[in-house]
């Protein structure tokens, strides 16, 4: 079983459900949802090109999966993240819009956020000690052989070089593709997208994915909101 601590809204908020349509699963119940009807694009095309993000749901990282380390229990790690989100106050991050990240595609802020880098750094590093380390098989799959110094330096101290300086916000929408292919999709995407794009996105509270055996689907375990429950409350 591995864990992962992601942002990710609500269960019924319209970003959630729209991005559910688009991938063709909720991270929430586990169900197949039924992918939207965009001119352009065969359901077929769709349900092809969201085959990764899809076993994964719709989802930010904060840090990536990992395995408990041998005297660690998810009580524990329940425990602790609780607390952890009590103590970071929830935020808006600028609007996010649609954008090609080399050659897929995700949702990123339309501005950078230091606060939601910030926010990353400390899961990274609060919660490594809850983390197995990565075996070398793990190592040899998360290093394809054209990491940066940085990144190569953060794949062996945290298990996943995108971390610290090197993260970026994102919310993944599709596998991998041609250049070929990418204009209709961008098309298509921001046309699905753009209508739940209009405001800030609150980020309230962190959630914990889990993956009960490899390669089975990513889903979520339980939201844990972020700030003291009395300004929770006032607010």
């Amino acid at each position: 079983m591995r864990y992962a601590l992601y942002f990710t809204p609500p269960a019924h908020d319209p970003l959630t459900l729209a991005a559910a349509q688009w991938l063709g699963r909720s991270a929430y119940s586990g169900e197949a949802m039924e992918p939207p009807e965009i001119c352009n694009l065969g359901l077929h095309e769709i349900a092809y090109h969201t085959a990764l993000p899809r076993r994964c749901g719709f989802h930010a990282t904060l840090k990536a999966p990992f395995r408990l380390a041998p005297d660690i229990t998810e009580q524990m790690l329940l425990r602790h993240l609780m607390r952890f989100a009590g103590a970071h106050d929830p935020f808006e991050l600028p609007p996010l819009e649609v954008a090609r990240l080399g050659n897929y595609f995700g949702l990123v802020p339309a501005l950078p956020c230091e606060r939601m880098r910030f926010l990353a750094c400390a899961v990274v590093q609060e919660f490594d000690v809850f983390r197995a380390p990565l075996s070398e098989g793990e190592l040899e799959r998360a290093d394809p052989g054209d990491l940066s110094a940085p990144q190569f330096s953060n794949l062996h101290r945290w298990g996943n070089p995108h971390v610290m300086e090197e993260y970026r916000f994102h919310m993944t929408l599709t596998g991998p593709m041609t250049p070929a292919e990418m204009p209709r999709f961008e098309t298509a995407l921001r046309a699905h997208f753009n209508p739940y794009l209009l405001r800030p996105l609150e980020i309230a509270n962190i959630a914990l994915f889990v993956e009960n055996e490899p390669g089975a689907p990513f889903h979520v375990h339980s939201l844990h909101p972020m700030g003291r429950v009395s300004a929770r409350k006032i607010a």
